[in-house]
């Protein structure tokens, strides 16, 4: 679908549907998104949604040499970054998911953490990290847990709707992610 803007049946027929992960063994980075939009769910691309600002934040903080769009997002293993979900299935909004399923997919990440073994994990979502790990005071930052092995970092959710945020200040957020990682330390 590239960057083709989906129907509306096409996002109403996206409700459940799951996207794979990018992910391959060794990554710098393991984004982990809540669960994919319906955008996403209808495309097939993580982050896919207009003003979703993952791809932007990434590619501010140095991640990325270039801007992705999200039919790219296969790029990014060649950045040593790579992306999967607590919960795969695709929903209209995080809100929609039960706790249960957090705390679910929780474990399903870290079981995918001990297989491929990322350096780090980077939980995109405050309160899905906190809801997920049982973590009730976790912040934004370095965690100073592990998961599978991979150190953590916490960063706020960039859906649009996450007004908390500027374009500027989740920037900010990924790129101190990004200097500790190439500083291959805790933070």
């Amino acid at each position: 679908m590239g960057a083709n803007r989906p129907s509306a049946q096409q996002l109403a027929a996206a409700e459940g549907v799951t996207i794979p992960d990018v992910l391959s063994p060794g990554l710098r980075v393991l984004f982990c998104g809540i669960n994919p939009g319906l955008w996403s769910g209808a495309t097939g691309y993580h982050f896919a949604r207009p003003g979703n600002r993952f791809w932007p934040a990434l590619h501010a903080s140095g991640f990325t040499p270039r801007l992705l769009q999200p039919h790219e997002q296969a790029e990014l293993l060649d950045y040593g970054l790579g992306i999967t979900n607590f919960v795969a299935r695709a929903s209209a909004r995080a809100a929609e998911l039960s706790d249960d399923e957090l705390r679910a997919g929780g474990q399903v990440l870290a079981r995918k953490v001990r297989r491929y073994q990322p350096a780090w994990v980077a939980v995109v979502g405050i309160t899905a990290y906190r809801v997920a790990f049982g973590q009730r005071r976790a912040t934004v930052g370095r965690q100073d847990r592990c998961i599978g092995g991979a150190r953590v970092w916490v960063l706020p959710n960039p859906s649009g709707l996450n007004a908390h945020w500027t374009a500027a200040t989740l920037a900010a957020e990924f790129r101190q992610l990004r200097r500790a990682v190439e500083e291959g330390s805790g933070g």
